[in-house]
């Protein structure tokens, strides 16, 4: 027993001495990248923080948008400068930032102008904010990262150089922050719902991630708060300020509420207790507003999952896109909660442990994800698995923590086919999304999948009953996905969210219905798998669906009502499986008009290869020709 104890010691002085050695090694890194701008400050006080976006000049305090973008400054003129607001609420963007030695120290005129990089002619030059995007909230982030950075090499090496690169960035920046209200949306629109202080989208205050640890630094210095450097009550009501319009301002039902949660947690853990306030407002209330009080525009997160999750599949009411980062968010939320303030609502939420199962069922065979609404193709992350791990482990929860530790493993796309097969099922339906998917087994090169997808939940596009075939190590038929410029372009509104994007039966040339907020589901009329006896049920304790890994054949029968015509469609698909190396693909689509007055039913299908016959059922070509008369006439 003596041998093993010092066996035991030993191991533990050469992790303690590796973690040391890497904290060593990457606190050598930040020094090196950071040193050059001390050097910059050494010899020109002012030269970071006259690089801040700011209102110099003007020193406005107030900003005025027109829907999604900038459009002027006004109101009183504040004692300090203020913080200049972003461009536009997407990212399209006329201009880029110029680096950070080349921009303009203390750049602004009257009209909140900024000098930006013309991308036409690389010339620097003044532009309008409306025409630079989002690069405003960049440019402010990347200075504030740097003093981050600084805080962090003071707090490791206890030079005080590093606090002259730091403290007057935030400083300046937090004041400027105190002084500017919320922007007023002069056309009255949802905007002015959904703006922030320095972004058109309260869960885009990014910077607030910078702000917030640097602040936690320099108060965990007693040398710092004794000093007095730290204007602790002005800074406080900034970051109160800041608080109270996320918890106005967002959505509360999808994936915005438990990020606008991230960054309230963020300035709550940085607040001292509500006694040290006149309004009572301090940690523990802005706590409360994210774990107990529910308001119009931000949920407690138990009510949140309650609205989203299906509690017997475990599945998001997003698209896989949206849903796979909400689930890891949840995760995040739940270990940084417990761990930061001491508040465990992990018992309280047992739909994260299960959507950690549950969004394996996204799964092709090749290991990426299906591709319905706003989702683009990609592999299964472990984030939630990860941020779960580090709750269980702190919590010694043995159980948990082997049961997390395994669905990682499935998550590699590397992973065995009958390791992964423990957490897919033949077929597999949530009602909550619309979305159905059949699949003979889990084995990248000779496994054949369908999945079926309506138009229910959140980030969904109008594509009526869309199907999705893989095969061969391949999405055969892939969904077109979001397009460029996320949902924000015109080819998102115009072709990536609409029926000829998918594979579906658009009647008449006029099958539409609302995108984003869908309630257009379809009816699941008949599921059904033929299961080899040979495989191991292991799947069903964890989906509640009946069945096991793999299957030899899959049907389903779904219905859809198409609300712009009011169509009846019906799709059948159907898995043959005729050997271990493939098989074979049904799928019969019915669409017809309830009032008779039927003109065409264009079946879309996009798929990977360079030919494509249609035949017949006696074998004969159908002879397709390729056109390019679309239009909305005829």
């Amino acid at each position: 027993m003596k041998r093993i104890c010092l066996f035991i010691l030993l191991l533990e002085g050469c992790y303690t001495m590796m973690f040391a050695q890497n904290e060593q090694k990457e606190l050598k890194q930040l020094q090196t990248k950071t040193q050059v701008y001390l050097d910059s400050v050494s010899r020109q006080p002012d030269w970071l923080v006259s690089r801040l976006q700011m209102y110099w000049k003007t020193h406005a305090t107030d900003v005025f948008v027109k829907g999604e973008s900038f459009d002027h400054v006004g109101g009183d003129q504040a004692p300090v400068p203020t913080v200049r607001f972003t461009g536009t609420r997407g990212t399209a963007s006329q201009y880029d930032r110029p680096r950070l030695a080349d921009r303009i120290p203390y750049d602004d005129d009257a009209e909140g102008n900024v000098t930006f990089i013309n991308r036409q002619t690389k010339a620097k030059e003044k532009a309008h904010p409306a025409k630079t995007g989002r690069n405003i909230e960049g440019c402010n982030r990347e200075i504030m990262g740097i003093a981050r950075d600084a805080a962090k090499l003071y707090a490791a090496t206890g030079d005080t150089a590093w606090l002259k690169v730091a403290l007057p960035v935030f400083d300046t920046y937090m004041q400027g922050i105190y002084y500017r209200n919320v922007p007023t949306d002069l056309t009255h629109s949802h905007i002015q719902t959904l703006v922030g202080m320095t972004s058109f989208e309260v869960i885009h205050e990014d910077i607030l991630n910078e702000l917030t640890e640097l602040y936690g630094i320099l108060l965990a210095d007693q040398k710092i708060v004794n000093c007095k450097l730290l204007n602790r009550k002005l800074y406080d009501a900034a970051f109160k300020k800041w608080a109270d319009n996320i918890i106005a301002n967002g959505v509360p039902h999808n994936n915005w509420n438990i990020i606008q949660a991230n960054f309230i947690l963020k300035i709550a853990l940085v607040l001292q207790s509500d006694s040290s306030y006149d309004d009572g407002h301090g940690r523990e209330y802005y706590l409360d507003a994210i774990v107990n009080r529910s308001s119009l525009r931000q949920w407690t997160l138990r009510r949140l999952a309650d609205y989203g999750y299906d509690r017997e599949t475990g599945i998001w009411y997003e698209s896989p896109g949206y849903s796979i980062g909400v689930n890891a968010d949840f995760a995040e939320f739940i270990d940084r909660l417990d761990r930061e303030a001491g508040i465990d609502l992990f018992a309280q939420l047992p739909e994260v442990e299960l959507s950690a199962y549950a969004q394996m069922q996204y799964l092709f065979p090749n290991r990426m994800i299906c591709g319905f609404g706003d989702t683009h193709p990609n592999y299964l992350h472990t984030r939630t698995a990860d941020f779960l791990l580090s709750y269980a482990r702190r919590h010694q929860l043995d159980s948990l923590t082997a049961r997390l530790e395994r669905v990682k493993q499935a998550c590699d796309k590397d992973a065995p086919t009958a390791l992964v097969e423990e957490y897919v099922t033949p077929t597999f339906y949530a009602p909550n999304v619309s979305w159905l998917i059949q699949r003979t087994g889990m084995n990248p090169k000779q496994d054949l999948a369908i999945s079926l997808n309506g138009a229910l939940g959140n980030h969904q596009h109008a594509n009526g009953i869309s199907m999705e075939l893989y095969g061969k190590g391949f999405v055969l038929a892939p969904d077109a996905g979001i397009g460029q410029h996320l949902y924000s372009g015109a080819d998102y509104n115009e072709y990536y969210s609409r029926f000829p994007a998918h594979n579906t039966v658009c009647v008449d040339g006029v099958s539409d219905h609302a995108v984003m907020m869908s309630q257009h589901g379809f009816e699941v009329r008949g599921l059904s798998s033929t299961i080899p006896t040979t495989v191991k049920q292991s799947a069903p304790s964890l989906t509640g669906r009946a069945g096991g890994g793999s299957a030899t054949a899959t049907v389903s029968q779904v219905y859809f009502h198409e609300p712009e015509t009011h169509s009846d469609q019906l799709r059948t698909n159907g898995i043959v499986k005729t050997s271990e190396r493939g098989g074979y693909y049904v799928d019969i689509f019915r669409s017809r008009r309830q009032d008779g007055k039927d003109k065409f039913h264009d079946y879309f299908y996009h798929n990977l290869g360079q030919t494509m016959m249609l035949n017949a059922t006696d074998g004969s070509d159908l002879n397709l020709k390729p056109t390019e008369d679309l239009a909305f006439a005829g």
